[in-house]
């Protein structure tokens, strides 16, 4: 989290706000799969989680609230970061290829 984002051609993109993640079951074991990065300029790393409850399901409220806080905010699919190993997240994606949440 906070994270600064630059794309491919060194075009800074915002930092990392939040996770996307998908659980995946099986008989003996469930697990996690990050799908991608929510990235914004304009605000502060700290909306992790904030939008579901326990169960992972959207309330009304969490909704609303949703709509406001990542208003502006980037989407960026993993299998467009290239490296996240020097503190800084690079992409292999124009910032113009990504698209909003």
């Amino acid at each position: 989290m906070g994270q600064s984002v630059w794309d491919v051609h060194g075009v800074w993109v915002g930092h990392v706000v939040d996770v996307r993640v998908i659980r995946t079951k099986s008989e003996s074991m469930q697990s996690h799969t990050v799908i991608g990065l929510v990235v914004s300029a304009i605000r502060a790393p700290l909306l992790l989680g904030i939008t579901r409850d326990r169960q992972g399901r959207w309330g009304w409220l969490s909704e609303l609230l949703a709509r406001v806080v990542y208003a502006g905010c980037t989407f960026v699919p993993w299998e467009s970061v290239d490296s996240s190993d020097t503190g800084e997240v690079h992409l292999t994606a124009m910032r113009k290829e990504l698209t909003r949440v």
